[in-house]
């Protein structure tokens, strides 16, 4: 039998890590210079803490998680998304007793069985942020900045920001029984998919793919018009700090994001380098959700962002990491020196040096070949001759000029 990856999921192969190396090492940096600090929760779950979180009548909870029950019996969830798993983490940690400010962030798989298409898969990687303890508005845009930052520093500039309020408790259901009274008129000219969410959530209406839907609708009430004084003064802010920081935005009231728990500020990135699955990274303010967990009334902001999707707009503009290659690959030019070069190499690596050598017993000139094969930056040959000398010729393989170096001072030479 010959065994394939599962359906919806991809292996990153070696000639593939160097650019997700680069890419999260980047994402790490923005990170850390705005003093978010990582977290790692499990990739699985109780099932009640995404249903509670996410939303019971989302297509997440609805059709896509991976939901089994354990060996106990419990129902247990890989994780769809990472934000519930942070602010789990976050009560049953007690981490707002020593910082009023939690900010962390986290890169990992998420799980959801979608139909796979480009740039989404079942197995798929997201990095996020989680800014838990300050209800203001000048969080969300740092929140804002900071996603944009790692596309910037990732040299992606092709790209529109869409912001929103999706109010809050109060504004939010005053809004919705407008709009369900408006859709109700043309609900059987809608999508079946539309039709059920005008009675479950109304607002995802306008969150509809459905091209018909999206005409239908075109003339819809936005909740921009129904916030407010707290909401429409919250948006304000967010609007005058993005202008002020010089990041341009457009206000899209129809987007109300595919997620339960959102409250005032909602965003999408979207890179017109994607085609039509154009989101890039998307977020908001969820005031409510961790007392919806369990915890203390605590405001929050965060965004997630997809990492395949950031992938394939690296790979479409030709992007190359740094190579990841050996400073020195040693080679044996007979038996006698072969235990010299493996022992050496070992000990250039202790030392800190990318050193490679040959395991196959190959020929001086297969080694030779693997060496430029490997881009390696320089090679050393070493025979019998070499070792009674105690000297060899080191080869710079990038510019082919050479030199005689002491066998002695070969890790000097490479950290000097």
């Amino acid at each position: 039998m010959t065994y394939r990856s599962i359906k919806g999921t991809k292996d990153i192969l070696p000639s593939e890590t160097p650019l997700w190396q680069f890419a999260e090492q980047t994402i790490r940096d923005v990170f850390r210079q705005f003093n978010y600090k990582e977290i790692r929760t499990p990739v699985f779950e109780t099932t009640s803490l995404f249903a509670r979180s996410i939303g019971e009548l989302t297509d997440i909870v609805g059709k896509e998680m991976y939901t089994f029950q354990d060996r106990s019996g419990d129902s247990i969830t890989l994780r769809p998304e990472g934000t519930a798993s942070a602010l789990r983490a976050y009560i049953q940690n007690n981490l707002g007793e020593s910082l009023p400010l939690t900010k962390v962030y986290y890169i990992g798989p998420m799980f959801r069985q979608e139909r796979p298409q480009a740039g989404r898969l079942r197995q798929f990687h997201q990095f996020g942020a989680e800014a838990i303890g300050s209800p203001t508005a000048e969080t969300d845009v740092e929140i804002i900045a900071m996603t944009l930052e790692i596309y910037k520093r990732l040299g992606i500039t092709s790209y529109t920001l869409q912001i929103n309020s999706v109010g809050d408790e109060e504004c939010r259901p005053r809004y919705k029984e407008v709009l369900r009274t408006e859709l109700l008129k043309i609900a059987d000219k809608l999508s079946a998919e539309s039709q059920k969410r005008i009675s479950q959530n109304p607002m995802r209406v306008l969150d509809s793919k459905d091209e018909n839907d999206k005409a239908l609708t075109a003339g819809m009430p936005l909740i921009t018009e129904y916030l407010n004084d707290e909401c429409k003064a919250h948006f304000e802010r967010v609007k005058g700090l993005l202008t002020a920081y010089g990041i341009p935005f457009t206000v899209n009231g129809r987007l109300v994001r595919g997620l339960d728990y959102y409250t005032k500020t909602a965003f999408e990135i979207t890179s017109t380098e994607l085609g039509s699955q154009d989101a890039l990274a998307g977020g908001g303010r969820y005031d409510l959700l961790v007392k919806e967990l369990g915890g203390k009334q605590t405001p929050g902001v965060g965004f997630a962002a997809g990492m395949e999707r950031l992938m394939m707009i690296l790979e479409k503009k030709g992007f190359q990491p740094p190579a990841q290659r050996p400073a020195v690959f040693l080679a044996a030019a007979d038996e006698q020196s072969r235990d010299w070069v493996l022992k050496t190499t070992m000990e250039l690596r202790s030392s800190g040096i990318a050193a490679e050598c040959d395991l196959l017993s190959r020929s001086l000139k297969s080694q030779m070949k693997e060496a430029d094969r490997q881009q390696a930056q320089f090679a050393l040959v070493v025979g019998a001759m070499e070792l009674e000398t105690g000297t060899a010729v080191l080869k710079n393989l990038t510019d082919h000029s050479q030199q005689q170096i002491p066998l002695g001072t070969v890790a000097q030479f490479f950290t000097r």
